[in-house]
């Protein structure tokens, strides 16, 4: 039970890290329970992310899969005196056909599970994980079942309680916000016509993006109370207060999915990796679900890491070592801590009353309205940083395999 590499965590962000560093030739082991297809969220995959897919070889699933996103609009809903203008994004705009997919978890799980399936040299194990130790030169994972898996290093892909992290002894940052977030799925007689929409309200965002021709996935922030006051509502009472909020943008409301509640909180590792562990997705960060960028960024995540282990081969040097976990945190940090810091500071500038705060608010918003240029950078940038370009997220790559120049 000894391998190069072991991926705690068959979530996406860990499936899709085992299928980029499986690019190496490298012998991966992933281990994790079996999905229970009980998720009922969606996942909007902005262009790095979908481009990430397409050189794994899950382009043409995706797109089958997956609903395409053309443009991003805000609506100011916050009831104040002063409404800020509505602002719309074009994938147009920066010369792309469309902004990216929105695509099932459950979907995009399974989609990755099976190309994951068609490697020969990645290992499924459907275990948890009751303990993971490391040592100089190699890190232990001990499963439920009793056997041992080693390997030089372990990608920790475990979510917000992360045992590799805590492993590894890294430390954590955590925060709250007085916020939860319903998420459903909702068909619709109106066209979305491609158009996720953000409205801006006074206990957070509320966010629909397109599912299927006919049908939108919510993700609905409230105080806490009401969102569970919301969530309980009989269908036809939540299909009532639903269509008010949504001011018949999406025409009549038909079928509604499961409901599930999440509770709002932040968490950033204050280091990306260390002692022979490297943290990828919510291992390494937790942010509210606005702007779509919780998975885009644990996709980054996924990409960076093969490219340290790429460059790690090409020059001899140990792939779970000090100097590669090292490179990987300088990678990871600043993209990190750019989308924590903005989506921060939107979701608490929703929830502050004060006038001046709101009038600063609206003017940026009429700023990326009128003036072109900055709107075009804020869209490139929110759909990918400029300054983070791992290899698997570059168009035609057909590999991790080339080092960085």
């Amino acid at each position: 039970m000894s391998y190069d590499i072991c991926t705690v965590g068959t979530g996406p962000a860990g499936l899709a890290a085992a299928l980029a560093l499986a690019q190496t030739g490298l012998r991966i082991a992933v281990i994790g329970p079996a999905p229970n297809g009980q998720d009922t969220r969606t996942a909007a995959l902005f262009a790095g992310s979908v481009t990430l897919l397409e050189n794994l070889g899950l382009g043409e699933a995706c797109r089958a899969d997956g609903e395409p996103i053309f443009a991003i609009r805000v609506i100011d809903d916050m009831g104040g005196l002063l409404r800020a203008p509505e602002v719309t994004f074009t994938a147009q705009e920066v010369e792309r056909e469309l902004f990216g997919l929105n695509i099932s978890n459950v979907g995009l799980v399974r989609a990755l599970r099976e190309r994951m399936l068609q490697s020969s040299n990645i290992t499924l194990i459907e275990d948890n994980v009751t303990a993971v130790t490391v040592a100089d030169d190699h890190a232990a994972i001990t499963l439920a079942a009793g056997p041992v898996v080693t390997a030089r290093l372990v990608v920790g892909a475990d979510g917000r309680n992360s045992l590799c992290r805590q492993a590894a002894g890294i430390d954590i940052k955590t925060w709250g916000y007085d916020q939860s977030a319903i998420a459903c799925t909702f068909t619709h007689s109106g066209k979305h016509r491609g158009i996720s929409t953000e409205f801006h309200r006074p206990a957070g965002p509320m966010t629909f993006v397109p599912a299927t021709p006919n049908s939108s996935g919510l993700v609905w922030v409230e105080h806490p109370t009401v969102a569970a006051e919301m969530a309980a509502l009989d269908t036809e009472a939540f299909r009532v207060v639903l269509a008010e909020r949504l001011q018949g943008l999406l025409g009549d409301i038909g079928k509604i999915g499961p409901r599930a509640v999440f509770p709002l909180s932040g968490l950033v590792a204050k280091d990306a990796g260390r002692s022979r562990v490297a943290l990828v997705g919510e291992a390494a960060h937790v942010i509210p679900p606005i702007g779509a960028q919780g998975l885009n960024l644990g996709l980054r995540d996924a990409a960076s890491i093969a490219d340290c282990v790429t460059d790690a081969l090409a020059t001899g040097a140990d792939i779970g070592g000090d100097s590669v976990l090292a490179a990987y945190g300088r990678m990871r940090h600043t993209d990190i801590s750019a989308r924590i810091w903005s989506i921060d500071l939107l979701n608490r500038s929703l929830l502050v009353q004060s006038p001046p705060v709101q009038a600063l608010r609206g003017l940026g918003l009429h700023i990326l309205k009128s003036v072109g240029p900055l709107r075009r950078f804020a869209i490139r940038e929110g759909l990918h940083p400029s300054f983070v370009m791992p290899r698997l997220m570059q168009p035609h790559a057909a590999s991790a395999g080339s080092p960085h120049p």
